[in-house]
Parts: C-alpha cells; structure tokens; sequence
C-alpha cells in the first residue's frame, strides 16, 4: 500500500502557509490580468445576450437586441471589480486544487494518491463542463425567457447590469457544482456513507429529485430546456454509481 509520510506540526504549518500564500498570490495576479481585459472579459459575458449569439444561430431565431440600464454611481466599477475577482478564482482554481493536493499527499498512501490525482483532474474536467453548458445553452435559453416574459403589456422588462451579472454566474456556479456529483459520491462512498447498490435503489427517486431541482433553476416553462438540465445530471449519478461500484470492488 505504500507508506505516508510523517511531517511534524510546524512543519504541516509552514507547508500550509506556502500554499494559502501561492493560491492567494494566483487569485490576486488572474484577478488584475481579467481586470485589464475588460473589454474581452464583457464581449464573452455579454455574448449570450447578443442576437448573434452561437445558440441562436444554429436554432435560427433571431431574438431582439437586450441594452442593459444602470442605476447607480459606482455599480459599474463594482461589478468590473466582483467578475475580475470571479475570474480570477475561477482561473486559478486548477493551481489551488493542485497545491491543497501537496499540502494532503504527504498523508495519503501510494494508492490514495493515484485516486485523488484522478479525481483532482476529473473534478476540474466536470467543474468546466457544467459551466459550459450553462453559457452556451442554460442561460442563454433562460434568459431569453425570462426577458420577453410579462404579466402585463403595460409593463416594460428593463433589464439591469447587475441582474444580468450575478444570474450567469449564480446559474454557471450552481451547474459547475451539479456537475461534481461523481467526486461527491466517490467521496461519500470511500467514507461509508453510501454504496452503489442503495443508489441503484434510489434510481426513480433520483430522477424526480433532479427533474425538480433542474425545474427550479431554469425556469423557463419548457421541457426542452428541463431535459437539457435534468438528462447530463442523471447520466452523471449514473456514472457516480459506476465510480462508487470500482471504488467498492478495490476496497
């Protein structure tokens, strides 16, 4: 199995401030280098909006041009500033999974450290995954949606900068974390807690459960866009089972 390696206290601390250091240092630089792009930065954010947009295209809609309003002083500059930060932690969070790793393998046997490698490199996989979906898909459908949509004629959707900002990333962190299902069960399995057959049990229960919660976070009414959210889900507690069983047969 392969021996840890025994470090002493101070010696875990001064390992643990090198890498809060070096994460915190990466966030900081993305953070400044996304704040410089900001005109490519909001041409990418933006882009779902536009009436050009990819999906739109390929559906052959041509959806009416959205202008955004802003209603306060120094909104502008705090929103530049919040998806700076956004993105530079997301950029960064590839390096910080890696160096957190260093900072735990010295703890880990031989055979733990090749299943985190797998699973560090499998949960950044799935972690992009999610958030693409959400951009060229979820939320462009959402919020197309959700602009033409009214109670009332007399009521006119002006849509603000900050509504906009914080919905795409909101809805981009919630399926960047959906998507982490299977490292969340492999987890969950290598402590105990659950096991692929009561998965397999709680197939239909899964399902539904999943068709609510797509339900709640894109509410477009449709049930295209349902599927589209609830169908990768369920494939993926479907492969969690699959990881679950592996990491039962080599326990």
């Amino acid at each position: 199995m392969g021996q840890k390696e025994e470090m002493g206290f101070w010696d875990h601390l001064e390992v643990l401030r090198g890498t809060l250091i070096r994460s915190l240092s990466a966030i900081f630089v993305l953070s400044i280098v996304a704040f410089f792009l900001k005109e490519q930065l909001f041409n990418i954010l933006f882009a779902p909006a536009r009436s050009d947009f990819i999906l739109y295209r390929i559906l052959g809609i041509e959806p009416q041009e959205v202008c955004f309003i802003n209603i306060e002083l120094a909104s502008q500059f705090m929103i530049h500033l919040e998806v700076s930060l956004v993105i530079g932690l997301v950029c960064a969070m590839p390096l910080i999974i890696v160096e957190f790793y260093r900072f735990v393998a010295p703890a880990l046997y031989d055979n733990e450290r090749r299943y985190s490698v797998g699973l560090i490199v499998g949960g950044i996989v799935l972690f992009v995954l999610g958030i693409l979906l959400n951009y060229f898909i979820i939320f462009p459908i959402t919020f197309r949606f959700l602009v033409e949509y009214q109670v009332d004629p007399m009521v006119v959707n002006q849509i603000s900068l900050g509504s906009y900002i914080s919905t795409l990333l909101l809805l981009s962190l919630i399926l960047g974390v959906l998507f982490e299902m299977p490292v969340l069960a492999w987890f969950l399995a290598m402590v105990g807690v659950i096991d692929a057959k009561m998965m397999g049990r709680f197939r239909r229960h899964a399902f539904v459960g999943l068709l609510i919660l797509s339900a709640v976070i894109t509410p477009t009414g449709d049930a295209v866009t349902l599927m589209l959210v609830t169908l990768p889900l369920y494939l993926l507690y479907e492969v969690s089972i699959v990881i679950v069983r592996r990491c039962e047969k080599r326990n």
